[in-house]
């Protein structure tokens, strides 16, 4: 079961340690960053059914590109 809860000690120190992180990079090297952050994670988890559902819950609302305004041509 996903843990939704706020459950980190010092959420700010997080915040700040993963922009640190991502200082200097161009938006590549950003994503590269944030991918592998993802994996590593996701392995520590370790569980199928909780990765699933934490996909899910990242994605609900989020409309694919060109399913909204905001990849239309405005006039």
């Amino acid at each position: 079961m996903l843990n939704t809860e706020p459950n980190l000690a010092a959420p700010d120190d997080f915040y700040a340690a993963l922009m640190d992180a991502q200082r200097g990079l161009s938006p590549a090297q950003s994503r590269q960053v944030n991918a592998r952050l993802i994996l590593l994670l996701a392995n520590h988890i370790g569980d199928a059914g909780v990765l699933r559902e934490a996909l899910e819950r990242a994605r609900a609302g989020i409309v694919p590109a060109g399913g909204d305004d905001t990849m239309r041509v405005r006039d």
